[in-house]
């Protein structure tokens, strides 16, 4: 398909929740690129091998966390051992991610420095940071105490909004521009969500995106026992007249000036 010039491109790494019956759905991870820019949205479990056959990992600008649930982080604990026994001397990267990580890392190995190693971790707040070419403005979402949804975006084009795990879909409102793609959790499916879980189903999901104008919508981290099918139809039902995708790792979508995803 012809068109404009890309500005940025997503590889669903991983997009499974916590725990799920479908084989090869990996922990949470999506790589972002632009040009020669590459930046990682989580590293959920069992999505570093994925990661490391799109790219060589130790070229990453950053991988930033939504949040501390193991999930969202805990293959790192491959990144950084491949950052530190696969060269000689041992690489670095950036990790942007939520005060804690590194006590959280150090502890599973009982190695005060064990994440310090390698990874060169710096604490995320709200606002704007730059990531090469790219700017990520983080806000607070409701999930954890300490939980962050993003938009990442080059200098021009529509941006990409991920809203990590979120219990509230009106806390990503503020981040979303007329045209973005939203890259968003939906794991109670058609819902309803029960009242004790901090996440999203496709109603609210299919509201979020309606009222702000988004250009296409991307389902992700979806629980067991939930229909594909009616997951997408419960968005589209809330009033979203765009395109709707239920992702899966090893897809690949570009964000474009005609202000969709289109599915490669």
């Amino acid at each position: 398909m012809t068109g404009p010039r890309t500005t940025l491109q997503l590889d669903i790494v991983g997009a499974g929740p916590a725990y799920t019956d479908r084989i090869g759905a990996s922990g949470a991870a999506y790589l972002v690129r632009h040009g020669a820019s590459a930046v990682l949205l989580d590293l959920g479990q069992g999505s570093f091998p994925r990661l490391a056959s799109l790219l060589e990992p130790s070229t990453l600008d950053a991988v930033v966390v939504s949040h501390l649930h193991p999930d969202h982080f805990i293959d790192l604990v491959a990144l950084r051992h491949y950052l530190r026994w696969q060269f000689h001397p041992s690489r670095h990267v950036r990790v942007v991610a939520p005060e804690g990580l590194t006590d959280r890392l150090d502890a599973l190995h009982a190695d005060p420095g064990f994440a310090a190693a390698t990874l060169a971790i710096e604490t995320l707040r709200q606002g704007t940071i730059q990531i090469g070419p790219l700017a990520l403005t983080s806000a607070r979402v409701t999930h954890t105490e300490d939980s962050y949804g993003f938009r990442i975006a080059g200098v021009e084009g529509p941006g990409l909004v991920y809203s990590g795990d979120c219990g509230r879909a009106e806390d990503l409102d503020a981040l979303v521009r007329p045209g973005d793609t939203i890259l968003t959790e939906v794991s109670f499916g058609p819902g309803p969500v029960p009242s004790d879980a901090a996440h999203l189903d496709g109603p609210a999901v299919g509201g979020l995106a309606a009222r702000t104008w988004a250009g296409a919508v991307l389902l992700t981290h979806l629980q067991m026992g939930f229909d594909d099918r009616a997951t997408i139809e419960s968005v589209r039902a809330a009033g979203f007249r765009g395109p709707v995708t239920l992702v899966a790792p090893g897809d690949h979508f570009v964000v474009e000036r005609v202000e969709t995803a289109i599915r490669k």
